[in-house]
């Protein structure tokens, strides 16, 4: 289990999910830029909220469909590492930064250290083949990029099982209704033999992402 610090801020997490995505992160650099930016105060920004020793928590799988119609499990990609993030295919805020992170991450790694990642969409209304490919372009998302999406329920499933809330404020404009979708935004690093490994909130950073790869492949 996660020790000292990170469980605590993990169970900050948890029990504040309903705050939106956006305002925590405004938080989270408000609290930076009034300690002046130390290194210090940078480091403890971009830590991961918890990481767990090698088999010591396996990371609970599903079934669903990626942007190419073919099926997205964890099983599937066992024998190299996984990022597995939660991302709204409408976003253009805060998702497509993770986006480019993650792309940087994919792009200053060798070719065999690549993870795949694999993004569940946290927006059902969002969620057809047009919305996919549109991010492949819009985002340059790598061939490493796997959507995971499929019917509601399932994808709620995963949700739950991974501790990630969503919220829906719909809004009706001149008769059409808008979906304003906050969740909180995260990314688990599994690793070959599918167990999580480490678990980072939004904001996070390719190279921390990177060295957490290169300790797992170590450990």
């Amino acid at each position: 289990m996660p020790a000292g610090s990170s469980l605590r801020r993990l169970r900050w997490i948890v029990w504040g999910v309903a705050l939106a995505v956006g305002v925590l992160a405004g938080v989270l650099i408000a609290v930076l830029h009034s300690r002046g930016g130390t290194q210090s105060s940078r480091s403890e920004l971009y830590a991961p909220a918890a990481t767990w020793a090698a088999g010591a928590r396996p990371a609970p799988d599903f079934r669903l469909t990626d942007q190419a119609g073919q099926p997205v499990s964890l099983a599937r990609f066992r024998g190299r590492p996984v990022i597995l993030t939660f991302i709204d295919p409408l976003c253009r805020s805060l998702c497509p930064r993770e986006a480019k992170e993650l792309g940087a991450l994919e792009k200053g790694l060798p070719a065999a250290q690549r993870p795949t990642i694999v993004a569940v969409s946290v927006n059902q209304w969002a969620d057809t083949h047009h919305d996919l490919l549109q991010d492949v372009s819009r985002w340059s998302l790598t061939p490493q990029w796997h959507w995971a999406v499929g019917a509601p329920a399932a994808m709620q499933a995963v949700w739950r099982k991974y501790q990630i809330a969503v919220q829906d404020n719909p809004k009706t404009i001149t008769g059409v209704t808008v979906h304003n979708v906050s969740h909180t935004e995260a990314a688990y690093v599994i690793d070959a033999n599918g167990h999580e490994r480490a678990l980072y909130l939004w904001p996070f950073r390719a190279r921390d992402l990177a060295g957490m790869l290169r300790r797992i492949a170590q450990s």
